[in-house]
This record gives structure tokens, C-alpha cells and sequence, in this order.
């Protein structure tokens, strides 16, 4: 009787954990979304629209709850901030450059460099078929260049280095583990983010009427992902909830189809078929162990 209710128990957590996972998925592909409405903003006051709205809701609830805010790994807090800023700036500038999808598709090659970077510098091991996974995932990527005219080779290139800097974030996390606050890490995303948009104040404009609420939208979204991604991670195993993040892909094709009318041929959505079945082999290979 005690292992049926645990199994159920498990089973809720579970479940939860997927919903939350599909809820997180949603809120960033919004945020995705608004990125690239809001093309007449410099890339660089949509960074600040993101990270501050976000940050006027977690530093409060970080001083009420007495976490840290300064930490006391600064070193690798302020790298894992610095790096998480310069990759956001890139992937919003491409997002207005580029189709969504494209855009979204061509980010999740970052677990790639994730794998990479974590086998130098932490030593972790890498299995044969994660190499090959990983050669899948490159190889979409390049086909989705190499067929879609719309990807230019600048826009390419800064996406690409999005998805290394976020590789690189990725390993941060992974060697800070439980040494800081989770909080605490996002703040100093959000806190760099913040400081360094402003270095392009200059380029900045007023929001006009109901602007404000997709500016402020952004922030919100960004941390309603946070949020439920989190949770989603904590409720269920990672091979479990990790595949479903891809539905922002699905629905960073939808909000593109049916707003700003991207479509797409045959070959692009080979390449970006590639790119999803890569890393849930990878995914697969971890989680056999």
C-alpha cells in the first residue's frame, strides 16, 4: 500500500513537472515573440526591458527571503552574468534579423557547446554517441544556413556565438551546483544585463502608448520561464522534462507562421529536425547512463 501511494506520489510530481516544463516553454517563446515585435526598440533596450522586469520581482523576494545577493563565488557569478548578457544581446538582435524559428532552432545547438566545454574544463565524460548527437545537431544547423536564404552569414555567426556563450553559462551552472542560491545566479544575469544595456542608452527611444505593456510583457514572460523551468526541474527528472523545452521551438513556428507570416520548405525543417533530434539523443545517451 506504501509503494502505491510513493508510485503515485512520484507519478504527480511527474506530471506536474511536465506541465510546468510546457508552461516555461510557452512563457519564453512569448518573451521570443515580443523580442522581435518590438524591432523598432535598439536590441539592446529590449535586453533591458527583459532583465529589468524580471529583476523589480526577484531582488524584493531575495531581500525578504534574506537570500544572498553578492554570493561568494563572485568570480564565476559575475562570468556566468557577463556571458548570459552578451549571449541575450545576440540572440535578440538576430531574432529581428532572422525568421523566429530559424533563430530559436539555431540556439538549441547550445547544449552542444555545453557538452564540449564541460568535457575540458570539468572532466566530465562524454559517450561516443554523445559525440555523435552532437555532430547531428551541428550538421542541421549548417543545413539550415546553407538552404535558407534568409539566415545571413552575420546573423549565423552571432546566433552560433549566442549558443556557445550560453554553453558556456550552462558549465558555470553546472560547477556552481548547490554552492550558490539559484536566485542568486539569476540576479547577477539579470544585474549585468541591466548595467550593460545601459552602455547603449543613447540608441534608446520612449515606448508609446500600448507599447508599455509588451515592454513590461517581456520582463514578466522572462520570468514566468524562470519560474516554471525551475520548478519543472526540480518535480522531475531532467530526461524526463528536458525534451518538452523543445515545444518552444513548435511554438516559435506557430507565432512566426501566423503573425509575421515565416514559412518554411522542406530542407529547412530537415535542418532544424536534425538540430531537436540531436540533443534529445543526447538527452537519450545521459540518461542511459
Amino acid at each position: 500500500m506504501q509503494f502505491i501511494v510513493l508510485s503515485l506520489d512520484k507519478n504527480l510530481f511527474v506530471g506536474k513537472g511536465i506541465v510546468y516544463m510546457l508552461i516555461a516553454a510557452f512563457a519564453f517563446a512569448g518573451m521570443n515573440l515580443l523580442a522581435k515585435y518590438l524591432n523598432s526598440f535598439h536590441p539592446l533596450q529590449v535586453v533591458f526591458f527583459r532583465a529589468f522586469g524580471t529583476f523589480v520581482f526577484i531582488f524584493p523576494y531575495m531581500i525578504y527571503k534574506k537570500v544572498p545577493v553578492i554570493g561568494t563565488h563572485i568570480f564565476w557569478l559575475s562570468s556566468r552574468g557577463l556571458l548570459s548578457f552578451v549571449s541575450l544581446a545576440l540572440f535578440f538582435i538576430v531574432i529581428q534579423r532572422i525568421p523566429l524559428g530559424s533563430t530559436v532552432a539555431l540556439r538549441y545547438t547550445a547544449p552542444i557547446f555545453s557538452v564540449i566545454l564541460a568535457y575540458f574544463f570539468l572532466k566530465e565524460k562524454v559517450k561516443i554517441w554523445q559525440w555523435f548527437s552532437l555532430l547531428l545537431s551541428i550538421a542541421g544547423a549548417f543545413v539550415m544556413k546553407g538552404v535558407d536564404y534568409r539566415i545571413d552569414t552575420l546573423s549565423f555567426i552571432l546566433i552560433m556565438g549566442s549558443s556557445l556563450l550560453v554553453g558556456g553559462v550552462f558549465t558555470i551552472i553546472r560547477y556552481l551546483g548547490s554552492r550558490e542560491h539559484f536566485l542568486t545566479i539569476i540576479n547577477y544575469f539579470m544585474v549585468f544585463s541591466i548595467l550593460g544595456s545601459l552602455f547603449f542608452i543613447h540608441r534608446w527611444r520612449m515606448p508609446i502608448g500600448q507599447e508599455w505593456i509588451w515592454v513590461c510583457s517581456i520582463g514578466v514572460l522572462g520570468l514566468i520561464g524562470q519560474v516554471f523551468l525551475t520548478r519543472s526541474f526540480q518535480l522531475a527528472e531532467t530526461n524526463i522534462v528536458a525534451p518538452i523545452k523543445y515545444m518552444e521551438l513548435v511554438y516559435a513556428l506557430l507565432f512566426g507562421f501566423f503573425l509575421f507570416d515565416e514559412q518554411y520548405g522542406f530542407w529547412p525543417l530537415m535542418g532544424m529536425t536534425l538540430v531537436v533530434l540531436g540533443m534529445l539523443l543526447n538527452v537519450w545517451v545521459k540518461r542511459k547512463g
